[in-house]
């Protein structure tokens, strides 16, 4: 298996991760589960910009 799909499945769990967060967070008023958003979103955005390095955005 090629990095790049590696790379785009940790971008895709990192995504649903921060998403499934959002509502505990209560509009980012509780401190833990709005730093796993935030750490999601940023992890998500970082692996897709390595992955769209190779693959192109149409397929990611």
């Amino acid at each position: 298996m090629q990095i790049q799909w590696v790379f785009l499945a940790v971008a895709i769990v990192s995504e649903v991760i921060g998403t499934s967060t959002l509502k505990a967070s209560e509009g980012f008023t509780r401190l833990w589960p709005s730093a796993i958003v935030v750490a999601g979103y940023a992890s998500a955005f970082y692996f897709l910009s390595l992955t769209l390095k190779t693959i192109p955005v149409g397929v990611a």
